[in-house]
């Protein structure tokens, strides 16, 4: 049976000969950046290995394609770095419920991050908070990439996905317990906002037909239950509720940003958008309310880009690109390690301003440059592949597919916000305000979201940032029974519009892929 040592630490990891590497990692609740779910696309998986026998060179490889056949030594290289998680959100008035005692819990279950609140009952206040990224994690970084794990391991796969979520809830609840002097057991009620896919994988329910035509969850309705169930540390009679979704793709985090957002009571036009791996849109035309999902990919995150990373300390967060040079902002004011979401989109912006990439998003060519031309130096020839270098050491560099990373998304969340007006038959000059929800959205300013062309430029002054609507709304539903009933109707209300079964879709996209020009 090989052994597979870890270089950071004394810990050795036996296995069966032809394990794969990545799997092996995993069992032993090591952490590796896994994006794809062992699929080899992202890239983000790289160890270091080195046979134990036969001493030899260290090879860099990524871990899902590495099988193991005899005792190695892995080096790790990505490590856990403390993630910048939103907590707060706008709140408006609303009539609590009178309680006599007990503590609460609200909780915002996102794809990528996770908060709780421990919240007193009685006067409503918080008391504490935890925020994490989601443990899911190990198992992709999207929906559809965890949903696919479903796929390939039906029940393990449900089982693992459940046990990951509820297992680093209990930490959680653990903590913030603990550093509030309260005991689980005097939790009364726990409420859950979460996308529709995890809301299953929190309650163990199969999400597999959510990942494929025509996308159809187990079930919308909200869900009640003993929190016990599906094992989080509570006591026997505490009350887990999850709050209702709409469709496979517009869940419970989408409807509480809708109500807390009070879109139904909007006079005129207004917009929700809340910017993620998916970008979920809401569009309130005098009390209607019609939305829709597009899928951003993980770009806007930081993932799927050639130096990516999350917005942690060491992440470049703005860029400057000037005759002068390039200046960049960091996270943390250490060293730079790699980009986050805003980061990259900071760079595509002065890319586009720099007229370095085009509005068709091509980088320009390096010998239509003057050698005097200050641009000229910062394009690298990889090949034929044309980059741009943000830093020698470390290296952190801007490819061509990067830049068609951020397109795509771009054009997934424009050609939705353009095809809801359509469907509407509203202009955009008839948009009254545009709010902007969710832990990605509220890191990105009016400019980056215009620059890269997310929104139109016209938008820019009606943008209104609200926060983490999702955890607020869970925090609404815990302390009032009318403001759960107000979601439940509101859910029933909303109407899901397709955008693939939309007509002339295609072209939409097409046409909403295309860069601002400076």
């Amino acid at each position: 049976m090989p052994e597979v040592r870890i270089f950071q630490t004394d810990k050795t990891i036996h296995c069966e000969k032809g394990s794969n590497l990545l799997k092996v990692l995993q069992e032993a609740d090591i952490s590796v950046n896994n994006a794809c779910n062992g699929k080899g696309t992202c890239g983000k998986c790289k160890v270091g290995i080195r046979k134990l026998k036969e001493p030899s060179e260290r090879q860099i490889v990524l871990s899902c394609l590495e099988t193991i056949f005899e005792d190695v030594e892995i080096e790790l290289f990505s490590e856990e770095k403390e993630h910048k998680v939103l907590t707060k959100g706008w709140m408006p008035d609303f009539q609590k419920d009178d309680f006599s005692d007990g503590y609460g819990l609200a909780i915002d279950i996102g794809t990528t991050t996770v908060v709780v609140s421990l919240v007193d009952l009685p006067t409503g206040n918080i008391l504490a908070e935890a925020a994490a990224l989601n443990a899911q994690k190990k198992f992709g970084m999207d929906v559809l990439t965890r949903i696919t794990y479903e796929y390939e391991n039906p029940e393990q796969g449900k089982s693992d996905l459940q046990k990951a979520i509820v297992e680093s809830l209990n930490q959680m609840i653990q903590d913030i317990c603990k550093e509030a002097k309260v005991s689980e057991k005097e939790i009364v009620e726990i409420v859950v906002a979460a996308n529709c896919t995890m809301t299953h994988m929190l309650l163990g329910v199969d999400a597999r037909s959510i990942g494929k035509s025509p996308y159809q969850p187990q079930f919308l309705d909200s869900k009640t239950l003993y929190a016990k169930e599906i094992g989080i540390c509570a006591d026997e009679q505490t009350i887990l509720y999850c709050l209702p979704q709409v469709s496979g793709y517009i869940g419970a985090d989408i409807v509480a940003g809708t109500y807390i957002s009070e879109l139904e009571k909007e006079k005129g036009n207004v917009l929700f958008i809340d910017i993620g791996t998916n970008g979920e849109i809401v569009l309130a035309s005098n009390g209607k309310l019609l939305c829709c999902s597009c899928a951003a990919g993980p770009a806007l995150e930081g993932m799927n880009i050639s130096s990516g990373m999350r917005a942690a300390d060491g992440a470049i967060e703005n860029v400057i690109i000037s005759k002068d040079g390039i200046e960049i902002e960091v996270i943390g004011n250490s060293s730079p390690q790699g980009l986050c979401g805003s980061g990259i989109l900071a760079v595509v912006r002065e890319l586009l301003k720099t007229g370095i990439v085009k509005s068709s998003g091509a980088f320009i060519k390096k010998e239509s440059l003057d050698e005097q031309d200050y641009r000229h130096p910062l394009i690298q020839m990889n090949g034929s592949k044309r980059e741009l270098v943000l830093s020698e050491n470390p290296k952190i560099i801007v490819t061509q597919g990067d830049v068609r990373q951020v397109q795509l998304a771009k054009g997934a969340i424009l050609s939705g916000f353009i095809a809801l007006l359509n469907k509407a038959n509203i202009e955009m000059k008839d948009l009254k305000k545009v709010y902007i929800a969710g832990q990605f959205g509220a890191h990105l300013s009016k400019d980056l979201l215009t620059g890269v062309g997310i929104l139109p430029k016209e938008l820019e002054e009606r943008l209104v940032y609200i926060g983490n609507s999702s955890k607020t709304g869970a925090y609404m539903a815990l302390m009032s029974s009318n403001s759960k009933c107000e979601m439940e109707k509101l859910a029933k209300k909303m109407d899901y519009m397709e955008l693939a079964e939309t007509e002339n879709y295609e072209k939409i996209f097409s046409q909403a892929m295309i860069f601002p020009s400076y």
